[in-house]
């Protein structure tokens, strides 16, 4: 029985070595499982901002996009624009056409120079007018110039 009972205990410590070699062992699997999981919690927390960061770039990409076609689009305009003034000017400016639009500018140079000349005179007309004006009202006393009505046109006495 003595050694029935030594067998025994030296099962029970064995059993018991075992036993906390187990218990070891499933805390170290707990701690791993637990570090496992923040692990994956992280990963999913870095990979939520991983696609919120793609999506932000995907839309500034698309502003960009939309951005650069408008002013493509402006661009486009522009030179239509441009191509059909060239075409116009072009159809205007031809050699064929080139002596008559020389003559007209002529014609409006001369009707321009005429004109000017008119108004020449008529301003030294004025001038004349004034001067003699400032010389007849030097010479007339102050109290018969007040009766005086004013000769020159845009000069109303009431």
């Amino acid at each position: 029985m003595q050694k029935e009972l030594e067998t025994l205990l030296n099962e029970v410590y064995s059993l018991e070595g075992i036993q906390q070699e187990k218990e070891e062992l499933c805390q170290r699997l707990q701690f791993q499982c637990e570090e496992s999981e923040r692990n994956v919690v992280r990963q999913l927390n870095e990979n939520k901002k991983s696609k919120e960061l793609v999506e932000q770039y995907a839309c500034e990409i698309q502003e960009l996009k939309l951005k650069q076609r408008k002013q493509r689009m402006i661009f486009e305009n522009q030179l239509y624009q441009l191509i059909d003034q060239h075409k116009k000017l072009n159809s205007v400016f031809t050699q064929e056409r080139l002596p008559d639009e020389m003559a007209s500018a002529e014609n409006i140079k001369s009707q321009l120079s005429s004109v000017e000349e008119l108004k020449l005179v008529q301003l030294h007309d004025l001038a004349k007018a004034l001067e003699e004006m400032k010389n007849h009202n030097q010479s007339v006393p102050a109290e018969t110039r007040e009766d005086e009505t004013c000769m020159l046109p845009g000069c109303f006495k009431e």
